[in-house]
């Protein structure tokens, strides 16, 4: 998993509430078990007319908005189900970080297993980083992991809370399997030790 430090990047507004999974990837893009090739699919319905061609009037489709590692988005996003295609897409689409007042759980607890940053802040916050990137969508937006901060030059400057545990998680790139393989040295001394009490365990 790559390794979140800092950021820094333009913004996309998508002024959206209850955004749930199906609405992020589609049911009938699920039949893949890859991470990548999703990004294309994500928000199809909001992005893509029946013929194939982009709405130009969906936010993520305008030309100042591609390219932004940064989403900025409404409250209890990710809600649905617990498909982890979600993330994959967001991820496959460019974005490393999510700003939102509120995330469904499930949605929220997949996005560091995935090497995003979900980060919520109170809605007045998100209204006016969302507010700033609508009218000045040049602007760049500054996160800094370590320090937990949100800066956009010096016009907003704020602070995010996370859990400790995730926070490094993400900071060395670690998903479930990096942590396991932290291990490694004890599991195998572990191993080693069993297969003498239990060789016929190991087949030995």
């Amino acid at each position: 998993m790559q390794a979140f430090t800092t950021l820094s990047s333009i913004a996309a507004p998508l002024r959206m509430i209850n955004i749930d999974t199906d609405i992020i990837i589609p049911k009938q893009f699920l039949k893949t078990i890859k991470r990548s090739g999703l990004g294309k699919s994500a928000f199809f319905d909001l992005r893509y007319n029946d013929d194939g061609s982009e709405k130009t009037d969906f936010a993520l489709n305008q030309p100042e908005y591609r390219g932004a590692s940064i989403l900025i988005t409404g409250d209890n996003f990710g809600c649905g189900s617990s498909r982890e295609h979600a993330p994959w897409a967001i991820l496959d689409m460019g974005f490393r970080c999510v700003i939102a007042p509120s995330f469904a759980d499930i949605f929220y607890n997949n996005c560091f297993k995935n090497g995003i940053l979900p980060i919520k802040l109170p809605t007045e916050q998100v209204d006016a980083l969302m507010g700033e990137a609508e009218q000045s969508p040049e602007g760049i937006v500054e996160i800094d992991l370590d320090k937990q901060t949100i800066t956009r030059g010096n016009k907003l400057s704020f602070t995010f809370d996370i859990d400790p545990f995730r926070k490094e998680c993400l900071l060395n790139g670690l998903d479930d399997i990096g942590l396991t393989l932290e291990k490694s040295a004890a599991i195998e001394t572990f191993e080693d030790t069993d297969a003498q009490k239990r060789p016929w365990v190991s087949g030995q």
